[in-house]
């Protein structure tokens, strides 16, 4: 295919260039990582149909043995891409992931689906999404200014958004999920900017990790806006 043959081409200069054209690696890094970015959304999709249609869930069960299932999967899955962020097998690998990741966007589909303008929401949050990504991957891509002391900042505001989100499975009380959502639009928008910003200024050499975590957060950020539409436009019938 040839947007692999144009990855591993690219993966090869970057490899051998040395200290040299170093602007050209960033700009190479950016462009692959786009590129993978967008052909992770073709499993994406597959997934989240299918998980849609035939209501495939790891949440179904017990809330605390599913949430433990779904973190040993996603977190095994991501800590294998990260072994072979430099290799072929790292970008079969986060396809893979994708797959799975569009999967547990099933029930959430369905959910929103039950509203009357289901379709509706999801088209809003797919676009909101993108508007935030696009405007944020132009600011990070242009400007001159280095965001990388905003990393501990947002580190720590995505420990307290999962511990709250770990915490809810449990209580779930639409009040702290409305709070954790849009905690979680900005948490993971910071994150975007700071995760494009770093391949901008040369601190991050794989397009393979780089594609990992700006897909993170424009998931989360697309489920997060998803579950506000769902509970402030929701239509029912």
């Amino acid at each position: 295919m040839e947007v692999f043959e144009t990855m591993q081409t690219d993966f090869q200069v970057l490899s051998s260039s040395g200290g040299q054209g170093v602007a050209s690696q960033q700009h190479r890094v950016l462009r692959n990582t786009y590129a993978l970015l967008g052909l992770s959304m073709v499993p994406t999709v597959i997934g989240a149909v299918i998980g849609t249609t035939f209501g495939v869930s790891l949440m179904a069960g017990s809330p605390m043995l599913s949430l433990v299932l779904f973190l040993a999967v996603g977190w095994g899955m991501i800590y294998a891409i990260q072994k072979n962020r430099n290799s072929g097998l790292g970008v079969a690998l986060l396809l893979g992931f994708t797959f799975f990741m569009g999967l547990m966007l099933g029930p959430l589909l369905a959910h929103t689906l039950h509203f009357r303008n289901g379709g509706q929401l999801i088209a809003m949050a797919a676009g909101g999404t993108g508007a935030i990504f696009f405007a944020l991957a132009g600011v990070a891509s242009t400007t001159t200014r280095d965001f990388s002391r905003m990393g501990n900042f947002l580190f720590a505001g995505l420990i307290l958004v999962l511990v709250a989100g770990i915490a809810n499975v449990f209580f779930q009380l639409p009040a702290l999920t409305i709070a954790i959502s849009l905690a979680a639009i900005v948490i993971f928008s910071g994150f975007l900017l700071f995760d494009i910003n770093r391949i901008v200024q040369g601190g991050e050499t794989s397009y393979v990790a780089a594609t990992l975590a700006v897909y993170l957060n424009i998931y989360n950020i697309f489920t997060s806006l998803l579950q506000l539409l769902g509970i402030f436009g929701g239509e029912r019938d």
